[in-house]
């Protein structure tokens, strides 16, 4: 088995814990795990790109054009800035969420229209969008990466079990995070069931 998994967003959203929870909740069950990280200006709402890879025998943390099997976009845009890395046996769990850059706040750059958005992911694989922001914010802002990994895992995008997650959770963040990202893991799961 191997799991090819792209994170996406921008900085400040999270992407990069998102990664290590996954990434230890795979070594909870034994698997190799290899994380790449390509970071823009993280601090300043650049571009963040977190290649995850898990499986018996994996060696390196890139993944092709074409072959991740999951993308968990917090970004709408950036979904659309990666979307090399899917092809028809892919899914993409999207964040409806705009940020908008300095370029596109001045004017320099045109923010696509969030059903444009979605139907141009849609020609490539299955696109699932909603505003998660909203439903994160229900419970923390910072648990937004979490809620999306629920969501994916309550579709069954995800090849782990929930008790693993739950440790890649606890092994990740301090434990007054915990419970909060607990929260969030199921309210994922319930709109994965809508």
């Amino acid at each position: 088995m191997e799991f090819n998994l792209i994170i996406t967003g921008v900085g400040g959203q999270g992407g990069l814990t998102l990664s290590r929870i996954v990434g230890n909740a795979a070594m909870h069950e034994g698997y190799n795990v290899r994380i790449g990280e390509t970071l823009g200006m993280s601090q300043r709402y650049g571009s963040v790109l977190s290649y995850l890879r898990f499986g018996e025998e994996v060696y390196s943390p890139l993944i092709e054009e074409g072959q991740a099997d999951l993308m968990l976009a917090l970004e709408p845009a950036e979904a659309l800035r990666n979307a090399r890395f899917l092809s028809k046996k892919s899914t993409a769990i999207i964040n409806a969420y705009p940020i908008h850059t300095a370029t596109t706040l001045v004017g320099k750059e045109k923010y696509p229209e969030l059903n444009e958005i979605k139907e141009a992911m849609g020609r490539i694989c299955p696109a699932h969008m909603t505003d998660f922001q909203g439903e994160a914010d229900k419970i923390n802002p910072r648990t937004l990466g979490v809620l999306m990994l629920g969501y994916a895992f309550g579709r069954g995008l995800i090849p782990l079990e929930d008790e693993s997650i739950k440790t890649g959770i606890r092994e990740t963040l301090r434990e007054r995070f915990w419970e909060v990202n607990f929260r969030a893991f199921e309210r994922g799961k319930e709109l994965a069931k809508d």
